[in-house]
């Protein structure tokens, strides 16, 4: 990713972990006469991949064991095998035990979303919570509604969220986005998972199986810090992580104090939620759902949704406040990663809710007199982002961390079933965002869809999603793209271009091992034609089975097969 030096046959590594010397072994050994000779055969050594968009502890958490994951693509793909999952654990698990579920789509799984009626018979009498694949709802029964203190009504909406109501006002056991979510998972936590860091360690664990050495977490808030920084201690660990604290959090604008290297933890920005999830149909557009079967069998509503998670007026204040009047952030300064100068970094698919965000921006920008410095504010999965809109962005110094996951497991239901194809082949415009100079990074968002970089290669070099199905042919970039949007790109936009994301002189010694180039795979085998041979941190091999008993995983053996392609062969 060195376009001085874009292949070579050997990188040195000095003893503090960074690169010292990149290009033949003789031109290496001269640098480093005293170094220890690795020869890795064929394989092939690329920057180690960077998700620019994720939640690494709340992703463990939420789907590893003792939870369950029951997305689609996992081994759940009808809402009938979801049922047959809760009849099979309401009769085999201890009595009392509280359960927790991740995966749920009412669109793949072809069923409403769950209420407390529909919960309550299958879980009459245990704790049960079901989180929605889009990490945009969740679903509870009446024995959480009892253990919460919300038999009279849930407490009133939150900003940027809302809970799910009877007419008489009582809960029906629903909640949608972020701030409803973490109150109910931070509350039944200790009795749905009681070693949280065991099951975080076995989500670092896949992300590192699948070559992935550097993260974002998206919705960090400080209850997760010890968390995030026990992780960081522990021998092998896999992941640097850079923090965006939710912009609800009464402490979000104070700075990240911890002991641990900024290499592997620092806070970088604040996130917002500016709309929801197309899944959910808490989105806000320019353009109909159908009125379709499909959209019809999810609970979503036909016609334009307009559901905007905060006001204009909202989003002004928010920014005003965060923004402030604080110097131009000098990415370039490794000194001052962790200061509070923080990039603002706003979800966003529909395309109306888009207009809203960028307006904010735009006028923020200029109120602080931010434009044209280097601020690298963001904007997260932009859906159904315009090629007007993702050009607006660019010109403001906006950059874009993007979701090809949601072409590659719903473009099928995008085009055709859910919208027109006008806009449903659409979905995801890689192509439009790089041209427009948006430098568009990819992600998988946490535990939303499998963290598979070489998915998402495979899904924006071809435009064919899970069943083999071409969409929207003009919005394939080339595989060069695509691997600068998951590494130098990704590193980019977290502002750690100058210590990862490329095999460069200087930089940290993070690599993920091939054993083939993907140059050499035909672009319908990215994904299932390469393997994870290794990842490497800091110029060391990691051992994950020695990480994961570090942190408390008891036997690691059972979940290895998710760290590996098998993940993305059965999904």
């Amino acid at each position: 990713m060195d376009p001085a030096c874009p292949i070579a046959t050997a990188v040195g590594v000095n003893p503090e972990g960074r690169i010292a010397a990149v290009g033949d072994l003789a031109s290496c050994q001269r640098q480093l006469p005293d170094a220890e000779v690795i020869d890795l055969g064929s394989d092939v050594l690329l920057p180690g991949f960077v998700e620019s968009h994720s939640h690494p502890v709340l992703s463990g958490v939420a789907t590893q064991p003792p939870a369950y994951w029951i997305a689609p693509y996992v081994g759940y793909p009808t809402w009938t095998s979801v049922t047959d999952l809760f009849e099979k654990l309401q009769a085999e698990a201890p009595a009392g035990q509280a359960l927790l579920f991740n995966g749920f789509d009412k669109l793949l799984h072809g069923a409403p979303p769950p209420t407390r009626d529909v919960l309550d018979r299958y879980f009459p009498d245990r704790e049960a919570l079901v989180v929605d694949n889009s990490g945009h709802g969740a679903y509870f029964n009446s024995a959480v509604i009892e253990r919460m203190g919300w038999t009279q009504g849930p407490p009133p909406d939150p900003v940027g969220g809302s809970f799910g109501r009877h007419p008489d006002g009582t809960s029906n056991g629903q909640a949608f986005e972020a701030p409803p979510l973490m109150l109910l998972m931070e509350a039944l936590m200790p009795d749905l998972v009681p070693h949280p860091l065991a099951s975080a360690a076995q989500w670092y664990a896949l992300m590192a199986g699948n070559g992935i050495t550097t993260a974002s977490e998206m919705t960090y808030n400080s209850s997760q810090k010890q968390s995030f920084e026990a992780l960081a201690q522990l021998p092998h660990c896999p992941l640097r992580v850079s923090l965006y604290h939710v912009s609800t959090a009464a402490d979000c604008a104070g700075p990240l104090e911890s002991d641990v290297a900024p290499e592997m933890l620092c806070k970088q920005g604040i996130k917002l939620w500016a709309d929801g999830s197309p899944w959910v149909g808490n989105i806000a557009l320019t353009f109909p759902y159908l009125d379709t079967p499909a959209v019809r069998a999810a609970g979503i509503k036909p016609g334009v949704p307009q559901e905007m998670n905060y006001s204009r007026e909202q989003l002004d204040q928010i920014l005003d406040q965060l923004a402030g009047d604080r110097l131009q952030f000098d990415f370039q300064d490794q000194s001052s990663i962790c200061t509070q100068n923080w990039q603002m970094a706003i979800h966003v698919n529909g395309d109306a809710a888009l207009d809203v965000v960028l307006d904010a921006f735009e006028a923020a920008l200029q109120r602080h007199n931010l434009l044209g410095t280097d601020h690298r504010w963001r904007l997260e999965h932009l859906g159904a982002a315009r090629p007007d809109q993702l050009r607006r962005a660019a010109g403001l110094g906006v950059y874009a961390s993007m979701g090809p996951f949601q072409f590659q497991y719903w473009g099928d239901l995008l085009d055709g079933e859910m919208f027109e194809p006008e806009q449903g082949s659409q979905w995801c415009r890689v192509k439009d965002a790089t041209e427009a100079g948006l430098r568009p990074s990819y992600h998988n968002d946490g535990s939303v869809s499998p963290p598979s970089p070489l998915g998402n290669l495979k899904t924006v070099v071809t435009r064919t999603t899970q069943s083999g199905a071409l969409h929207g042919p003009e919005q394939r970039v080339s595989l060069d793209q695509a691997l600068r949007a998951q590494t130098i790109d990704a590193a980019f936009i977290l502002g750690r271009e100058h210590e990862i994301g490329s095999i460069e002189v200087g930089k940290l010694a993070d690599f993920v091992q091939l054993d083939v180039d993907p140059h050499d795979v035909e672009p319908m085998h990215l994904e299932d034609g390469i393997s994870v041979q290794a990842t490497w941190l800091g110029g060391e091999r990691l051992d994950i089975a020695a990480f994961e008993r570090a942190a408390g995983v008891s036997d690691p053996e059972p979940h290895r097969h998710l760290a590996t392609a098998v993940v993305r062969r059965c999904c």
